[in-house]
């Protein structure tokens, strides 16, 4: 398989938002993946989303997503789904929809042969907020579900010999929005 892109959508500052970036850290600090697998956190992408994931084999995208589900609820959404009825994902308003993004790719001739979302009902988007702790509960699952599409587009993996402590760029920067500490 060519380039397989893995990536986490989603604003870390705002909740349950951050489901996408939050999960995606986890999945890497536990395994080891093939060469050919990039792990990207993609933050709120706009226009860019075609661009950094457009022409890969494979992508698996993880994002928050509103489908009508309970707090931690998760909802895969394949290639064929997203194009017919797209999942309204919980995005900033200036982003557009995913479903553009994905028309755009289409368009362009760069849309990736396998296309997986793994959407996650969340329920707090307040600014600052961290994960809910249904979500944050949920995250196991959503590594889960990625490991099951790696093996199933026969892409090997590991469990990492040691792990490292994990520590999140955003941490720092939501306790100084919590505390209102001025960022520089």
């Amino acid at each position: 398989m060519t380039k397989v892109v893995i990536a986490g959508i989603g604003n870390v500052l705002l909740g349950d938002d951050g489901v996408g970036p939050f999960a995606i850290k986890e999945l890497e600090s536990q395994y080891d993946l093939p060469d050919n697998v990039e792990v990207a956190e993609l933050g709120t992408p706009a226009l860019d989303l075609p661009v950094r994931i457009g022409g890969s084999g494979a992508v698996i995208l993880v994002d928050s997503a509103k489908f009508g589900g309970a707090a931690g609820d998760m909802r895969l959404f394949r290639k064929q789904e997203i194009l017919r009825r797209p999942p309204r994902a919980h995005v900033d308003p200036i982003a557009p929809p995913l479903r553009e993004s994905i028309s755009l790719m289409e368009s362009m001739g760069q849309m990736p042969r396998e296309l997986l979302l793994i959407g996650m009902q969340g329920c707090r988007f307040e600014p600052g907020a961290g994960l809910s702790r249904p979500v944050r509960h949920c995250i196991p699952h959503i590594i889960d579900a990625v490991l099951r599409e790696l093996r199933r587009l026969d892409l090997c993996y590991a469990p990492k010999a040691s792990l490292k402590p994990r520590g999140f760029w955003w941490d720092s920067l939501r306790l100084r929005l919590i505390s209102k500490t001025p960022l520089l």
